[in-house]
């Protein structure tokens, strides 16, 4: 497998998490999002993923964009272990969590959507991360009221599943952009929790071989 990433991309790191999680090797292919004004807009990228985005994995002829529906491909095509339960219910509230983060918080700091702000709109820093403030707050207090209710040693009760594999990088994210998170005790816990795992650490930006300070 060969994984197109850049390390601080919260969506690269959280297919980073699912493959470590899931034992499967995999080769990093950097794209960096700021060199050369996006590497990620090249034509050659382009052509295999459209949405000039990352992450995106090859897997033999298979190469799939968008970083939930690779989670949900690695894992119907490598059931064990799983990052979802059985139950349907269950894997419907996992989801929930999921979407709070990759449709509500994560679009709203997107690289190409700050840039925009700060290039085209010309809004100031000040109002830039009032924006960050309120909408990655809003998407955590929803966040935790659900983790409030079914988190255990991890996002739902004591398995590691795709909401983990969400919520790290999230937070990582979070932090970078200066967000009080002191409002949101379990998503910390569970966050504490998950980094001192071998495979979330192997997954963090600090260890991939782009990385920058």
């Amino acid at each position: 497998m060969q994984l197109y990433s850049y390390f601080r991309s919260s969506c690269a790191y959280r297919v980073r998490i699912a493959l470590n999680l899931k034992g499967l090797p995999y080769d990093i292919i950097p794209i960096h999002l700021l060199k050369e004004g996006g590497e990620q807009h090249s034509e050659k990228y382009k052509k295999m993923n459209p949405s000039e985005q990352v992450p995106a994995l090859l897997d033999n002829n298979v190469l799939i964009g968008q970083s939930m529906a690779i989670l949900e491909y690695i894992e119907e095509c490598f059931p064990t272990p799983a990052l979802l339960p059985r139950a349907q219910a269950d894997r419907a509230h996992i989801r929930q969590m999921c979407e709070i983060i990759n449709s509500g918080i994560q679009p709203m700091q997107n690289l190409s959507l700050t840039q925009y702000f700060t290039n085209v709109l010309k809004v100031s820093e000040e109002q830039k991360q009032e924006w960050l403030n309120h909408w990655i707050s809003k998407g955590f207090k929803s966040l935790e009221t659900l983790l409030q209710k079914y988190s255990g040693t991890y996002c739902f009760g004591e398995s590691l599943t795709f909401a983990d594999c969400l919520l790290v990088p999230q937070v990582f994210a979070a932090k970078r952009m200066k967000v009080d998170l002191s409002l949101y005790p379990r998503a910390l816990e569970v966050n504490d929790r998950c980094l001192a795992l071998t495979d979330f650490i192997r997954a963090s930006p600090d260890k991939q071989i782009d990385s920058e300070k």
